[in-house]
């Protein structure tokens, strides 16, 4: 292997539970989003575009679907012998199998990938964001300040502000204060989980950190504080673009129609830095003679014979005739038969909503209808 100068380590194990039903089968970061997209797409476009052309990533939760869709890495021009992408699961060793216990144990536990390449700078990234960074300017921020961590930080509303890892800084952009969800934060700057290691001393860090008994391996909780105390070099890098973790079902359901409208928060049709997918190869999209289509992201594959409003219809979903769809995101392959009614709802991959159903509910102070993948809603239910 040649010696990189950056590598990227991505944490795509989650289980994302409070996306219910949407993760009941697979990890966070293989759930479809946008149409054309699974969740982990953004991360590995993001390396893609920013010529971070090595990433392991640490899978755990139902990994399968994951594995599979991410395969030789070719969908985001990784498919390469020197780096390109590499799956790393938990493993077994002569002492047994263990589970990943903490985002820094996960890579405490592929420590030896790192280390075959050899790099000056290991990137820490999430698999369940939405976002679109370079993560150059990042580094050359990083390099800039001689830094040992860089912390990718975005301001984020004051009352918001405890929910998040939150930095204080300097005049300089060093880290001053690091803070897990304080109950009285004292800035509102947040961490986004998007870190930059001098990779000697991350490896240095992460073995230290593994025989700790009282460490809960975590590199916010942990990592970040030790580094802190030891008066090692902390900066911040400060992003002020489109970023989403679509934790939820509101905040999935929100997040999706944000990509809607003229001119939408997100831009998937960037294409300075497109986002990538492996979604297979569709035929063009179809709307009947009596569809209508308004304000709607259409998957190839798609047939819609009926009227989908203000909604992501993702590949090979369907839409009967006489069926309405509105501010509603189909899943792939999910199947709106005539006269059925679905709103505000998310119909998982593959689920069925039968004829004349009415589902869902426009009514705001009411929870986003939720199905499963391969759910069949037939009357009554």
């Amino acid at each position: 292997m040649s010696k990189k100068e950056c590598i990227a380590m991505l944490l795509a194990g989650g289980q994302g539970s409070r996306l219910g039903v949407l993760t009941k089968e697979v990890a966070k970061p293989a759930v479809s989003f946008g149409g054309k997209y699974r969740i982990v797409d953004f991360a590995l476009s993001n390396c893609a575009n920013s010529g971070i052309d090595t990433v392991g990533v640490l899978t755990q939760y139902r990994p399968y679907l994951l594995h599979s869709y991410i395969g030789t890495g070719a969908a985001w021009n990784m498919d390469q012998s020197d780096g390109g992408v590499s799956i790393l699961p938990p493993y077994a060793t002569q002492t047994g199998g263990v589970w990943y216990e903490g985002t820094a144990d996960a890579v405490t536990q592929n420590i030896g990938y790192i280390e075959q390449f050899d790099p000056e700078y290991v990137l820490i990234l999430s698999g369940d964001q939405l976002y679109n960074m370079d993560y150059q300017k990042m580094l050359a921020n990083h390099k800039r300040h001689k830094a040992d961590l860089t912390v990718a930080v975005m301001p984020v509303p004051w009352e918001e502000a405890s929910r998040f890892g939150i930095i204080t800084q300097d005049d300089d952009e060093r880290i001053v204060k690091f803070t897990e969800k304080p109950n009285k934060p004292d800035s509102n700057l947040a961490s986004m989980g998007i870190y930059i290691f001098d990779a000697k001393l991350l490896v240095e860090t992460l073995k230290a950190d593994a025989i700790d008994q009282t460490s809960e391996h975590d590199f916010g909780n942990d990592v970040i504080p030790k580094l802190l105390a030891d008066g090692k070099r902390l900066y911040t890098y400060e992003y002020n673009g489109f970023w989403r973790d679509v934790g939820t079902i509101a905040s999935y359901h929100q997040t999706s129609m944000d990509l809607l409208g003229a001119n939408p928060d997100f831009d998937l049709y960037d294409t300075g830095a497109p986002i990538m997918s492996n979604a297979n190869t569709n035929p063009p999209a179809y709307v009947g003679p009596n569809g209508s289509v308004e304000d709607c992201l259409v998957g190839n594959g798609s047939s819609i014979y009926g009227r989908a409003v203000h909604s992501i219809i993702s590949t090979s979903a369907f839409v009967g005739e006489g069926a309405v769809v509105e501010d509603s995101v189909l899943l792939p392959g999910a199947t709106v038969k005539a006269g059925a009614h679905v709103v505000r709802a998310i119909l998982g991959e593959n689920s069925t909503v039968e004829d004349d159903v009415v589902l869902g509910s426009i009514d705001q102070t009411k929870d986003t209808a939720v199905i499963g993948n391969d759910v069949v809603v037939g009357k009554g239910e």
